[in-house]
């Protein structure tokens, strides 16, 4: 848990720290915006089981799509600040998403930050030992695994969540 709240309140920094031309520019994570992000990571602690049922029928159980339609619906609903104070309310928070692992809110924070700081030119630094946790976890887990996780690493955009 230590590690998630440490990531959680480092992007919440790099987000605050951010010029508004940067707030409004693409992430690693193609059509979506350093706004649109912040609204996916503010999920993790958001999220029950109707959300899921709704969210993926609604879908048509295409859960990329899910997950676009969710953060793009609350990136429209709530201001920067709102965002950002979100992930900063909840950042000792051991509550997760439905199906989720305990390490996947550490997964999505590590690799999203990564994706905000890097086509900003930023350097963020991913902690070797939570870092090693989150690859071991991706490599073993069905749902992330390396059909799905690998190929985003080597490519410089990709599809997100």
């Amino acid at each position: 848990m230590k590690w998630l709240e440490a990531e959680r309140l480092g992007v919440a920094d790099l987000l605050e720290d951010l010029t508004d031309d940067e707030w409004q520019r693409e992430t690693l994570c193609a059509g979506w915006t350093m706004q649109t992000m912040a609204a996916h990571l503010t999920t993790s602690t958001r999220t029950g089981w109707r959300d899921v049922l709704t969210g993926v029928v609604k879908a048509r159980f295409d859960w990329e799509r899910m997950e676009d339609e969710k953060a793009r619906a609350i990136a429209a609903r709530f201001t920067r600040s709102e965002l950002i104070a979100q992930i900063r309310e909840t950042a000792a928070s051991p509550k997760r998403a439905p199906m989720a692992a305990p390490i996947d809110p550490l997964v999505d924070f590590l690799v999203h930050g990564q994706d905000i700081a890097r086509p900003l030119g930023r350097a963020r630094e991913m902690p070797l030992e939570p870092a090693q946790a989150a690859l071991d976890h991706v490599l073993k887990s069905p749902f992330l695994g390396r059909s799905q996780a690998l190929p985003r690493l080597r490519s410089s955009r990709s599809s997100c969540p």
